[in-house]
């Protein structure tokens, strides 16, 4: 139904945000003067929602981990500058239809790696999002797109910012 609705003037737009967010543009100046392959954890720490929400029906949201874990996927293959090698995933037991709680392990082409942890069962006292990158003896975390903190590097990047930004605004810009 996708494919036949776009043409000529119907165009589409997927919502990948993420790698269009400040902080993430400073994290990818940061690890592209790395040297090696990339080390990669995603936590993604939602919440849970009903079974009968429409995105935990496999015909209409496709589950969590289509409708959206594809986002962090889609960062971590931005900021590794390469393709996916291999991909599995690790699902845990689940009473409903779809599991809420899973870890997507990922190979790059380039050697880099990358694991992402979503979990629905976790404390909402607990940040949504952290990206930690391990690479050349250094570390970048990234915590809920409000603030980077980086350890071994000669100068510092720390970061903070007041209002968190997902690279909603500037992603929709650069499509218009």
């Amino acid at each position: 139904a996708i494919k036949d609705a776009i043409n000529e003037k119907n165009i589409l737009m997927v919502g990948f945000n993420r790698r269009y967010s400040s902080l993430v543009s400073n994290i990818k100046k940061i690890i592209q003067t790395l040297k090696g392959p990339k080390s990669f954890i995603y936590t993604c720490n939602t919440g849970s929602i009903n079974a009968d929400h429409w995105i935990q029906d496999p015909k209409v949201g496709g589950g969590r981990l289509i409708g959206e874990a594809c986002h962090f996927l889609d960062l971590l293959i931005y900021l590794s500058g390469s393709t996916v090698k291999d991909i599995s995933l690790c699902e845990s037991a689940n009473l409903n239809k779809i599991s809420d709680n899973f870890s997507i392990q990922i190979k790059f082409a380039n050697g880099s790696i990358g694991t992402i942890h979503y979990f629905s069962n976790g404390s909402n006292l607990f940040p949504k999002e952290r990206l930690e990158v391990f690479a050349d003896g250094k570390v970048v975390r990234l915590d809920n797109f409000l603030k980077i903190k980086t350890w071994g590097l000669s100068k510092n990047e720390d970061k903070r910012i007041l209002k968190q930004d997902k690279g909603h605004f500037k992603m929709v810009k650069k499509f218009l």
